[in-house]
């Protein structure tokens, strides 16, 4: 009797031995082999998927085999790791045992959208909307609406985003990006707002992202950021009208056509600078960092006018007849490769109308009625 129990055991011991010895072999050929891929493809885990069922649905799909080997090494090796929602890219050659690492490593295939320092907010939403792995569910909501979702009621949305290259895995909503925008500005101006000049003349920060929207729409070279803020601040300072361009055109909306008239700069709306005292009520496009840190730190200086001297540059003038001679010189005689901003990479058509320019301009200075007046650079 003993010697058949010990028998079956022993029996048992090698059947228990061969079947551990089976299961190690399929377990270890299940991880070591190689998807089943002539070409690259993503893999898209959504949010709330999990091992057990990515496995079942590569199988399905015939990218590998052994799902229920890989679900046993998951269970009992990898138990609590979360699966990162995204897309994970599979290469021919990646094994099982690969892909299990790029699922531990959390590297899905990230994407980005670059939001430039000057856009306006339909800009804005225009390049949201056109991203296609960027989830959209803002689509036909008002820009008030829109800030209604993102949890900031009755706020004014231009300006309110910060220009930047952000990085993001498919799936995240446009909500979530504009989110991320909006708290990024807001951290940008605090952090800015607290290194201000103590005679900056601003009684709260919004007003400095009001003045660095007209410093960036103003701005062809970055290195005159400080002057320009400089002419504006001292305008404030003394009652001047600032009569920028860019705000004016901001003012006409979709009327504006590229081509600015001397109508335009007596239309009476509160963003026409030409014509109301002080600030517009909002700023006028997105603002990068040096923009803000320059309307909060403008450069001291006698200058109150300048004009663009056609490469991007601007001529800074103290009296205004210093500037009607400068606008003589670079406005009314412009050459035939005047730019108010610099060149761009590529060249423009030869065909092409050459922009115009930017500068806060007395009404002395403008040209002749029937003309179109100095335009500020978009």
């Amino acid at each position: 009797m003993i010697r058949k129990l010990v028998l079956l055991l022993q029996i048992s011991l090698v059947s228990a031995g061969l079947l551990l010895g089976f299961s190690a072999w399929k377990l270890d050929s299940a991880l070591k082999q190689p998807l089943n891929l002539t070409q690259e493809q993503l893999l898209d885990v959504p949010a709330g998927a999990t091992p057990t069922g990515t496995f079942n649905r590569l199988e399905t799909e015939g990218v590998l085999d052994g799902a229920f080997w890989l679900r046993l090494y998951w269970r009992f090796n990898l138990e609590g790791q979360p699966l990162h929602s995204g897309e994970y890219r599979m290469t021919p050659g990646l094994t099982a045992e690969g892909l299990i690492g790029l699922w531990q490593r959390g590297e899905v295939v990230q994407y980005s959208l670059t939001l430039v320092a000057g856009w306006n907010f339909r800009q804005v939403r225009s390049a949201l909307a056109k991203h296609e792995k960027i989830v959209q569910t803002l689509s036909g909501l008002s820009d008030n609406e829109v800030m209604d979702k993102l949890g900031h009621p009755g706020v004014f949305p231009e300006g309110r985003f910060f220009p930047d290259t952000y990085r993001f895995v498919r799936g995240m909503t446009d909500v979530e990006f504009l989110k991320k925008a909006y708290n990024r500005l807001d951290d940008v101006l605090a952090q800015e707002w607290s290194q201000r000049a103590a005679d900056a003349p601003y009684t709260d920060p919004y007003q400095a992202l009001i003045m660095a929207s007209l410093v960036e729409k103003e701005t062809g070279v970055p290195q005159e950021r400080g002057q320009i803020a400089g002419v504006f601040v001292r305008r404030l300072k003394i009652g001047m009208l600032l009569q920028t361009d860019p705000t004016v055109i901001y003012g006409l909306g979709e009327r504006y056509t590229g081509k600015l008239t001397r109508a335009h700069l007596k239309e009476a709306n509160p963003y026409n600078t030409y014509m109301i005292a002080g600030l517009p009520p909002t700023p006028i496009a997105m603002v990068g960092r040096e923009a803000i840190h320059a309307a909060l730190n403008p450069v001291a200086g006698s200058s109150l006018y300048f004009v663009a001297r056609g490469d991007g540059s601007h001529i800074f003038s103290d009296d205004l007849d210093a500037h009607n001679a400068a606008v003589r010189e670079f406005q009314l005689k412009r050459r035939a490769d005047y730019r108010s901003s610099p060149a761009p990479a590529v060249k423009p058509p030869e065909d092409a109308t050459p922009p115009a320019d930017a500068a806060p301009v007395e009404k002395t200075a403008e040209p002749a009625p029937d003309a179109a007046a100095p335009q500020s650079p978009q």
